[in-house]
């Protein structure tokens, strides 16, 4: 297609983000252009583009170049065009030309001796001379066409090249903060509180306590329910999501490409187990770890929102 850029396999493997900006400036003859791209985040790709009058046969054109490099964004793509003055050609205008000169003969027929009026005089009043645009044949319509697309696919350019550099950047963020998720999943692995002789002590104390009570409980039911809690309270396979969901992570940050839906819904997975270690804790030391990892995905949710 006339203008139209395709992606590179290094281009593929690149993490994007949806914020960027592209200009590219164009000529053909007397005329002038300049592209402006700008995209933001979008849940889909939204191309929003503002064409001059007379250039809107090149829309369809320009939304499948833009469609063809991003996938997801809002994108708005401004052409501003100028034909340049020599361009243009005059042209009479004769119904204004006559209601000139019918006024001029009203006048003389009031004021008989009044000097004749000079042609240049006559031309120079308001709406006897057009100018217009001459006419294009097929060849130099084309040809303009492909020029304003061809331009665009430069200013698209820009706007990638912006886009890559952001999503470079985002993705050295994201590889930090899944690397404190990790470490974070390590400390909760490794918590004093979650040892079965600590466990075990707890629950014994907790159980000779309500025995000093003299409430005449039944060890046995007391043996069971103490087991219950404590099955309720192990994090093992919360855990176990969590060092799944980093490895997940860390194979799409590895792929590249627009991954940032797929980012977000492993994001909310994240957010899951984090709140299930917290509500399952069992020691002040891992409630601390679980509010960690909270903060920690909520920050990396704010940079995913950015991805492509």
């Amino acid at each position: 297609m006339t203008g139209e850029t395709h992606r590179t396999a290094a281009a593929d493997d690149a993490l994007n983000s949806m914020t960027g900006f592209g200009r590219a400036e164009g000529a053909l003859g007397a005329a002038r252009w300049t592209w402006e791209l700008r995209s933001v985040n979008g849940k889909g790709l939204d191309v929003r583009l503002r064409l001059p009058g007379g250039l809107e046969s090149i829309e369809t054109q320009a939304r499948e170049i833009v469609s063809r490099r991003l996938s997801r964004g809002n994108v708005s793509a401004n052409l501003s065009y100028q034909r340049g003055q020599g361009d243009l050609v005059p042209q009479v205008n004769e119904t204004g030309l006559n209601a000139v000169l019918t006024s001029l003969e009203a006048i003389r027929a009031h004021v008989p001796d009044a000097a004749p009026v000079a042609l240049e005089a006559i031309l120079a009043q308001k709406g006897v001379i057009d100018w217009k645009e001459p006419e294009e044949d097929e060849t130099e319509r084309e040809a303009l066409e492909t020029a304003l697309l061809e331009s665009l696919g430069e200013a698209l350019n820009a706007l990638c090249a912006m886009r890559a550099s952001e999503g470079r950047a985002i993705e050295t963020v994201l590889r930090g903060q899944l690397a404190t998720i990790a470490d974070l999943t390590q400390q909760a692995e490794d918590a004093p509180c979650r040892s079965l002789d600590a466990i075990r002590a707890r629950l014994s104390a907790q159980v000779a306590a309500l025995m000093e009570t003299g409430a005449g409980l039944d060890p046995a039911r007391l043996h069971q329910e103490a087991a219950l809690l404590a099955t309720k309270a192990d994090i093992r396979e919360e855990l176990d999501r969590l060092v799944a969901h980093v490895a997940a992570a860390r194979a799409l940050l590895d792929k590249g490409g627009p991954v940032g839906r797929r980012f977000d819904f492993l994001a909310q997975e994240f957010n899951r187990e984090a709140n299930t270690l917290c509500s399952k804790s069992n020691g002040t030391e891992l409630t601390a770890i679980g509010l960690e990892l909270k903060t920690v995905i909520d920050q990396m949710r704010e940079q995913i929102q950015n991805l492509e």
